[in-house]
């Protein structure tokens, strides 16, 4: 902020000191709004930003912050930011600081609107929010394509978990969930898969390897048969993406619709993860064209043999 003979556009000791003063004398008075932002003409709005000045601080503290920021130079460090920036300002104010942070901030969007208030809500505040609007989406957007990467989902869930639980009642079933629950757990950490979620009686993961994943399903198929219950299990590969922490995508779509077709304790997987674990020494069943609900055109099908199961 302070002057310097490489930051010549910068505020002189002089004009500083003026504005400390300024503020030590008038701070919160409609006095001190009007010389500070000239632009603000309107009387209701002086009055607001008045007020506003009293119950953010005393005319000492805002005293004291003008001083600290005045001495603060974090020039240096402007090459170090790393997250999407814009520089916004209206042109008339302070062109040539802002033309410099967005020359020294890596991949920084310039934008300068017409006139030159200060207050982004002083004038036309349209045009502001507007550029806010359309840099934050295109930011989302952005994330969203480099937090994409290729994963092969799987889902399962308990078939007719529902009857099994009348029939078990509620401290008999929620002894079966638990221990479903632990089994699953166990061998998606030995098959090296992430749990993403687990919705009631169903389990959904992501892993890097189709053939892992195909492995981890058969075995989960195996693992819960001695606890009296059932479950399918559905696999895809594709690209997911996570957004807020959360891993969606069609992919994910398409992933948990083959689940839903799986027959008890069948592994349903789609073509891609066929074609994908060639040479794995998995062996699959053709299970026919399908229909995926939501999800365009037809998909071909295949059931993952057991082991056991000869070709």
């Amino acid at each position: 902020m302070a002057w310097a003979p490489d930051f010549p556009w910068g505020e002189t000791r002089e004009e500083h000191e003026h504005a400390v003063g300024l503020i030590r004398d008038a701070w919160g008075t409609d006095g001190f709004v009007r010389e500070a932002w000239p632009g603000v003409a309107d009387d209701q709005v002086v009055h607001w930003i008045s007020g506003l000045c009293r119950n953010a601080m005393s005319p000492r503290a805002a005293a004291e912050y003008e001083e600290m920021i005045y001495g603060d130079d974090v020039r240096d460090i402007l090459p170090a930011i790393q997250v999407p920036t814009m520089i916004l300002h209206r042109q008339l104010d302070s062109p040539e600081a802002n033309r410099y942070l967005a020359e020294h901030v890596r991949g920084a969007e310039y934008v300068a609107l017409p006139g030159g208030e200060h207050l982004p809500f002083i004038g036309d505040q349209d045009s502001v929010t507007s550029q806010i609007q359309r840099f934050v989406d295109s930011a989302q957007e952005e994330e969203a394509l480099i937090n994409r990467q290729l994963a092969t989902v799987l889902f399962t869930d308990i078939v007719s978990s529902t009857e099994a639980a009348a029939t078990l009642g509620d401290r008999g079933w929620s002894e079966v969930v638990e221990r479903h629950h632990a089994a699953v757990r166990g061998l998606l950490s030995r098959y090296q898969g992430s749990e993403v979620d687990t919705a009631g009686d169903g389990f959904f993961a992501t892993f890097d390897g189709p053939a892992r994943a195909a492995r981890c399903a058969q075995t989960i198929v195996e693992a819960v048969k001695p606890l009296g219950i059932q479950v399918r299990a559905g696999l895809h590969t594709g690209e997911v993406e996570t957004i807020a922490g959360k891993t969606g995508g069609m992919a994910v779509v398409i992933g948990a619709r083959v689940g839903s077709l799986a027959q008890p304790s069948e592994v349903l997987a789609s073509r891609t993860v066929r074609d994908l674990t060639a040479g794995s020494g998995l062996r699959f069943e053709d299970a026919g064209e399908h229909q995926l609900k939501g999800v365009p055109e037809s998909w071909h099908l295949y059931r993952v043999l057991p082991r056991t199961t000869s070709a």
